[in-house]
């Protein structure tokens, strides 16, 4: 990787924003809607986060979940490098397990051949989905598998990423086409540069193997929050420097919903805690109304799983979502945030980025 390349994982600081603030998109979809609505939205956002600055933009892989349109991750990917023209894109991640490797190379090279020098491979271990969705997604009846085998399946990703597979080996006759021009490669194909491979996690696992190999890594606090500085501080303990970074880089997803008053960020923080407690509990569903929100009766153990939820997600005005994220990203000693939203309507998610953007100065659309 060059040194362009690794100044492009690191970003830039604009505005006053101490680190660069990115976004990762779940593709919600709120009850009353559709996922042609929640698509469109996602399309909106993009160009809205190129314009304002946003560093980068991801789209996470999830499947079997009404509420998030985003179980094709390389296909979102491709419409919105469609409709901009500058920020970064990328998986937040694609579920390396449920997929051949093969498959993701010759996926995430024709993107980067659709929009060179602008996306990014985040992958991550575990399912996004529950144990039967990923058994018939992987054609298998041994879950475990998957996740066991991480890096052996991330060496066999990276060499077709690389195209350089040893002499002798079974695949080194195998080429992932679109992939990096190589004088092996038929054809001299096909782009100066391969995407770089980021490592996600929710625990321990990813973090010290991205720190092993060098990688850069994204840890899921808007799920894990407990779990946050542990892994960060395990990722900078085992760092190695590699060719792809000399220093450890660490990115975390926030839940963050800035709104014009803040009693309606405190109603659509309630539904997204709704919404986590369905899924948590089996009970799936689109995102639901603040309204049907406020109006479900719950127990005391369902009300304490929605303010625990709702205790990490940083919530209310501009100004104090701002607050909350300084303070959070001082804590950690995070080098980047990446703001995921969800609300009930696509035009609240528009309007949180737009606040936060204006809250930290930074360029006008």
């Amino acid at each position: 990787m060059s040194a362009d390349e690794a100044d492009e994982i690191r970003g830039t600081t604009h505005g006053t924003a101490p680190v660069p603030l990115s976004v990762l998109d779940l593709v919600t979809v709120g009850a009353g809607r559709t996922a042609t609505d929640a698509l469109r939205t996602s399309v909106e956002l993009s160009r809205l986060a190129e314009a304002r600055g946003f560093h980068r933009y991801w789209v996470a892989e999830h499947h079997s979940m009404p509420g998030v349109a985003s179980s094709s991750p390389a296909v979102i990917l491709a419409h919105l490098a469609a409709h901009t023209d500058r920020i970064r894109l990328g998986s937040g991640g694609v579920m390396l397990p449920n997929h051949a490797p093969l498959v993701i190379a010759e996926q995430f090279g024709t993107l980067e051949a659709m929009a060179p020098g602008r996306v990014d491979l985040g992958l991550g271990r575990a399912p996004g989905t529950d144990g039967a969705t990923a058994a018939a997604l992987r054609r298998t009846d041994t879950l475990n598998e998957g996740a066991d085998d991480f890096p052996q399946q991330l060496a066999e990703l990276t060499r077709f990423l690389d195209d350089d597979f040893p002499d002798g080996h079974p695949y080194r006759r195998i080429h992932a086409i679109p992939g990096p021009v190589q004088g092996s490669t038929p054809g001299g194909v096909q782009s100066p540069h391969r995407p770089p491979i980021w490592l996600l996690g929710s625990s321990g696992f990813s973090a010290q193997l991205a720190g092993m190999l060098g990688l850069p890594f994204a840890f899921a606090h808007h799920f894990s929050a407990q779990n946050t500085i542990p892994a960060l501080d395990l990722y900078r303990q085992t760092f190695r420097p590699s060719e792809v970074l000399a220093e450890p880089y660490a990115l975390i997803g926030v839940s963050a919903l800035a709104t014009d008053e803040e009693g309606e960020a405190r109603r659509q923080t309630r539904a997204m805690g709704l919404n986590m407690l369905r899924l948590r509990t089996g009970r799936p569903g689109l995102f639901p109304d603040p309204a049907e929100a406020e109006r479900q009766e719950l127990g005391p153990m369902e009300e304490e799983f929605i303010d625990s939820w709702s205790s990490n997600v940083v919530y209310g005005t501009a100004d104090e979502v701002r607050a909350g994220l300084d303070g959070l990203q001082k804590r950690t000693g995070a080098d980047e945030l990446m703001l995921t939203t969800h609300a009930h309507r696509g035009e609240l998610r528009l309007r949180s980025y737009e606040l936060i953007a204006d809250a930290y100065g930074l360029p006008t659309a």
